[in-house]
């Protein structure tokens, strides 16, 4: 795992730079850099801002982002966060949908708004269950068959919400 300390902060965005994006694509943790490299992807495409809460399982260098095959880093806004309960401070008023295999209602039900957040756990893991129980109205899943597999890919996932998200909101700015 690594630190704030020792990302590239040539790399970030600061949060008060990203005020006007469509939503934020907030990765709590993320393991495996080429999820998080595919959902860079996903909002360079799209406009949104992509937040990073550490620890994270790798590193936001130059080789860490050619593994992930991330070579547009500059059309991004990544906002790097030391930790969860940072992260939930520093952003404690743009409203937050969390995304787990627990919830009970479904991503479609959403009401999403400009700038919400959408919020992704680590793939190993997910959200911390005491975060999701304090947030269960604004806890979302993506619908499966049952006794088929663990969970969907993280990138999946993030494109899944993503994409619906900017559906519910006219797809801003997007052709």
């Amino acid at each position: 795992m690594t630190d704030t300390y020792s990302q590239p902060q040539e790399r970030t965005a600061k949060l008060n730079d990203v005020a006007n994006v469509p939503f934020h694509i907030v990765l709590v943790e993320p393991e495996i850099p080429p999820n998080t490299g595919n959902i860079a992807r996903l909002c360079a495409a799209t406009g949104c801002a992509l937040h990073l809460v550490e620890p994270l399982g790798f590193r936001i260098d130059d080789r860490e982002l050619k593994r992930a095959g991330l070579d547009y880093w500059h059309l991004l806004n990544v906002i790097m966060h030391p930790s969860l309960d940072a992260f939930l401070k520093a952003t404690a008023h743009i409203p937050k949908w969390f995304l787990s295999k627990y919830a009970t209602k479904p991503y479609t039900e959403a009401t999403f708004t400009s700038g919400d957040m959408l919020v992704f756990g680590k793939e190993t893991k997910g959200l911390p269950k005491e975060l999701l129980a304090r947030h269960l109205d604004r806890t979302l899943r993506i619908p499966m068959r049952q006794e088929s597999v663990r969970s969907i890919n993280l990138s999946t996932a993030a494109g899944i919400v993503t994409y619906a998200a900017l559906a519910a909101i006219g797809f801003p700015n997007l052709k």
